[in-house]
């Protein structure tokens, strides 16, 4: 049995849909990752065969005047789940992000496991120090990836992909960024690469995007190309933008360490993954009828 952290998100929820009758699903309100105590005992209740860790305090911009409560959850309770896991001598996998390279701007070459981080902002540094909690436990996974979307659970703060799509109704010009540089990533990819993982028990650090890299301007222009939308958008600076919290400049993930794996689920390039994400949806819901 599989115990996923952030059930009510969208990997999370992609991953306990997948998985299925092999997962327990944990979220608020239930499973508060601050009640340290309520964890320990919920997991050890359940004393599960691994725990998959996808929760996480997401929000960049807010967390820069949130701070302590940021690192609670994105650090402090992840050492928690290091500890139970070695207490109960399963695997832990630590969903992680690419902000941990948010530091180097002029960089043109995607990122390895093994380059050495340099998180800009209380986002990308907790997240950071949540992967040092892991590494203290020998039978971990820390996937890094990046821009996910997906299919939105309860607790899903909302993903690009549909911020895009209620923009581009609204009839407005749009503004979008277009000098950062990375690989916004489907969630059914991440899962299923995820999922494989843990049945590998090959231990360590993977990055975990769909291929090529795009930035978020030419990544929404995409969209609005594959739905035959007329839509106004102009690309802008970062310094245009304006947002509170740093962004990597440039933090594409090399993947090719989990591609060596000849058997693992593929990871598609980033427009294939997004025109299926729009098919899916449609199916999901008809009325929503955005294709075409």
């Amino acid at each position: 049995m599989i115990a996923v952290t952030g059930a009510k998100g969208q990997l999370g929820g992609e991953l306990c849909r997948q998985w299925g009758s092999e997962a327990v699903g944990l979220d608020l309100p239930e499973f508060d990752l601050l009640d340290f105590d309520g964890v320990r005992r919920t997991l050890r209740d359940l004393h599960p065969d691994a725990i998959v860790h996808a929760a996480a305090y997401t929000a960049v911009d807010k967390a820069e005047d949130e701070p302590d409560r940021c690192f609670a959850i994105n650090a402090t309770a992840t050492g928690v789940l290091a500890e139970l896991a070695r207490e109960l001598n399963c695997p832990l996998l630590y969903v992680s992000t690419d902000y941990v390279f948010g530091g180097e701007p002029f960089r043109t070459e995607p990122f390895r496991e093994e380059d050495p981080a340099s998180p800009q902002g209380v986002y990308a540094t907790s997240k950071y120090e949540g992967e040092l909690k892991v590494l203290a436990w020998e039978k971990h996974y820390i996937v890094r990836t990046c821009g996910l979307y997906g299919r939105l659970g309860a607790n899903s703060p909302g993903n690009f992909v549909e911020t895009m799509i209620r923009l581009g109704r609204s009839g407005k010009s749009l503004r979008v960024v277009d000098d950062q540089f990375c690989t916004p990533s489907y969630v059914v990819h991440v899962a299923r690469a995820i999922r494989y993982l843990i049945g590998t028990s090959m231990f360590g650090t993977f990055h975990i995007v769909n291929d090529g890299f795009t930035t978020w301007y030419r990544f929404a222009c995409e969209i609005f190309r594959l739905l035959n939308w007329d839509v106004d958008i102009t690309p802008i600076t970062t310094e245009e933008y304006g947002a509170k919290a740093p962004r990597p400049r440039f933090s594409v993930l090399d993947t090719s360490k989990y591609q060596r794996f000849i058997d693992a689920p593929p990871l598609p390039h980033w427009k294939d993954a997004l025109a299926e994400y729009l098919r899916e949806r449609e199916k999901l819901d008809p009325a929503h009828n955005v294709v075409g």
